[in-house]
């Protein structure tokens, strides 16, 4: 296993690899990619979420929230 760093290249292959990507390549899932948002996969669109990093889930967690109030009223 794989301690050091991940380097640009394997951020490339983690990003292509269509097992990393789910529901119509909408939701990237990649428990050895520990960023909060990585690109999307169409990487000019932005960014994404990686919903294997619990902390990018706390992230989005509050967005949800409001938005179920917001609708509520």
């Amino acid at each position: 296993m794989k301690s050091e760093k991940p380097n640009q290249e394997d951020y490339d292959n983690w990003h292509k690899d269509p097992k990393n990507w789910h529901f119509f390549n909408s939701f990237y899932y990649n428990p050895k990619d520990k960023r909060l948002l990585p690109p999307k996969k169409i990487q000019w669109m932005g960014y994404t979420i990686n919903f294997a990093n619990p902390y990018s889930v706390m992230l989005l967690l509050p967005f949800v929230i409001i938005v179920i109030l917001v609708l509520l009223k």
